[in-house]
């Protein structure tokens, strides 16, 4: 039988070099959205370095009274967080070496988003995976049919896929029921973030845990140099 690898993630707004790592080294990424939407995580907000340190994009979203929604349900509350979110991003990587090669196509995707954060977060994904040269297929959990335990969920999704090998975020190491994943005939494998090799940043010392825009901001064309297949 021939490997294939698969990941699956909940969505994240404007994610950090990780997360298109993890994409690129699969051979199919699906996006877990029919899942409940978590407040205060990264599916709505991202991190990005100012000069004045460490600062947070949030897209305002609905969330009173709708505690058990899922990601793909959870709309915007806000018509204009685009266009704060856009100017912030200006203010603070205007003077970064590459900023002007990705501003134009980055300035539109703000323009006029989606009310839904799913698709807000598939329309920055998918063309960052562009510029970043990765073509892994992209697709939703939603579009197939599974059982709802998280581990059976999860399997359900490697098998409708074909895969035979599950790449998973390190954090799931705590309840993923790896006996049930062996049983079904895929291997799982956890993602090692270590390691990753510094760049030249702009204010202040350095930091990983930021949006990957502030990578390609930097380092441009160069932006894989300071990535790692996982």
């Amino acid at each position: 039988m021939r490997r294939k690898r698969a990941a699956i993630v909940q969505s994240s707004y404007i994610p950090w070099k990780g997360y298109f790592d993890l994409i690129r080294s699969v051979d199919a990424f699906i996006l877990l959205d029919n899942v409940q939407f978590t407040r205060r995580d990264w599916r709505s907000r991202n991190r990005i370095k100012t000069r004045h340190g460490l600062a947070w994009l949030s897209i305002p979203v609905h969330t009173r009274g709708r505690y058990t929604q899922l990601i793909q349900d959870t709309t915007t509350s806000d018509p204009h967080w685009g266009r704060r979110h856009w100017q912030t991003i200006q203010a603070n990587y205007a003077k970064a070496p590459y900023f002007d090669r990705y501003a134009d196509r980055l300035a539109v995707l703000y323009e006029h988003p989606s009310t839904h954060l799913s698709e807000i977060n598939h329309a920055f994904i998918t063309p960052i995976c562009d510029v970043l040269g990765i073509t892994t297929p992209i697709t939703w959990s939603s579009e197939y049919a599974t059982r709802h335990a998280p581990s059976e969920r999860l399997i359900d999704l490697c098998l409708a896929v074909g895969a035979t090998e599950y790449l998973s975020g390190p954090s799931a190491a705590n309840y993923l029921d790896i006996a049930a994943f062996e049983a079904a005939g895929v291997a799982v494998q956890f993602a090692d973030y270590s390691g990753y090799a510094e760049y030249l940043q702009l204010h202040g010392p350095f930091e990983h845990s930021v949006s990957v825009l502030d990578l390609l901001f930097c380092t441009g064309p160069r932006a894989l140099d300071f990535m790692k297949k996982l």
